[in-house]
């Protein structure tokens, strides 16, 4: 990392600093020995015993862990989107389990109503009034499977819920309990019986998460571990410590990551450069330029620092736009991808020093 990137009010936490010639692996070995503002040594040490527990049933799919865990931290919702059978579900339950809150699962289906979602009013006979029982949606952490299995009226039941984080039924609101986070996955192969997520839906996730096939050593390990699994339960072994309150603190302790103005001078040109993009048919919105903000925190503070770096930013900033944007037909139908387009982006914006 440059040293002109580090923060002004770090500089005299550096060593070293008479020496204006520090290469660049010296300069990055100095950060790691900086004093933080923030203590962020116990979210360190929960975010590697999250990963920890991952491991011991998900064989790779790091950036997947990692991007779910800084969705976590942010705040946000993620979308996974991959083929059937590299472990979206899993993987999502896993995570689940390593935390100690409320955990539910809604499988999509054509038939799926809001309600079933929601929640319904009752009427109680005892009392002659009306009682609200509250939907699978009043959990920690959702898991919704195969989310795009649902019509139009079924998902935009979640908009208000993953933005606002309450639902308002008979004109009486409930609020959700926090910390609350929507992790849904997708087929993007299988298109008999499903309904593509209108861009309103997609805009709510902070990160659309694809998943690619494991390499050969890869299928090598996870054949071996089912093997010797035997009748065993994937998630026997999985062990729950983070519970929600220390999850609220970390969240709030990632808010306060510092950014300096350059970076957000940064961000912002990036989103700009997406709305007058000739390959992009819709750039992006307010609202991934925030999520690109939440996100780099959410990284930084998963490394150690307590502020943000160009690093972050151009680490969040794929995942986070590419469901966020549309490209031209002309260049869909030459084979170019919203991903491709995003990175090109990112490469003729100029990193900040």
């Amino acid at each position: 990392m440059d040293e002109n990137n580090t923060p002004q009010e770090h500089q005299d936490y550096l060593p070293n600093q008479e020496n204006s010639t520090v290469s660049t692996s010296q300069t990055e070995a100095n950060n790691l020995q900086f004093q933080n503002r923030l203590d962020l040594s116990a979210l360190q040490a929960s975010v590697q015993n999250i990963k920890t527990e991952i491991g011991k049933v998900i064989v790779g799919q790091t950036d997947m862990v990692d991007m779910l865990i800084a969705s976590l931290l942010a705040k946000g919702h993620s979308l996974i989107e991959g083929v059937p059978g590299v472990a979206k579900t899993v993987t999502a339950k896993l995570l689940a389990k390593s935390l100690s809150v409320d955990f539910s699962r809604i499988q999509f289906t054509p038939d799926l109503m809001p309600s079933d979602i929601l929640g319904t009013s009752i009427f109680n006979l005892k009392n002659s009034e009306f009682e609200f029982k509250k939907g699978p949606i009043f959990s920690n952490m959702i898991l919704i499977d195969e989310i795009n299995r649902s019509p139009a009226k079924t998902q935009a039941a979640l908009f208000e819920v993953m933005e606002e984080q309450q639902i308002t039924i008979d004109g009486h609101q409930y609020a959700l309990d926090a910390p609350f986070m929507v992790i849904a996955t997708q087929n993007p192969v299988e298109q008999e019986g499903t309904y593509r997520l209108p861009e309103a839906q997609l805009d709510r996730f902070l990160f659309k998460i694809d998943v690619d096939y494991p390499n050969l050593e890869e299928e090598i390990e996870i054949i071996s571990r089912e093997h010797l699994l035997q009748d065993k339960a994937k998630t026997d072994e999985i062990t729950s410590f983070l519970t929600a309150s220390q999850i609220i603190s970390y969240q709030n302790l990632v808010t306060q990551v510092i950014v300096e103005k350059h970076l957000i001078n940064y961000i912002a040109q990036i989103i700009v450069a997406t709305r007058s993009n000739q390959f992009l048919y819709l750039g992006a919105s307010p609202r991934a330029s925030i999520a690109i903000l939440k996100a780099s925190k959410a990284f930084a503070a998963m490394t150690g620092r307590d502020f943000v770096t160009p690093e972050d930013i151009k680490r969040a900033a794929v995942p986070v736009l590419h469901h966020r944007v549309i490209v031209t037909p002309e260049r869909e139908m030459e084979g170019v991808s919203s991903k491709q387009i995003i990175k090109q982006i990112i490469e003729n914006v100029e990193i900040p020093r």
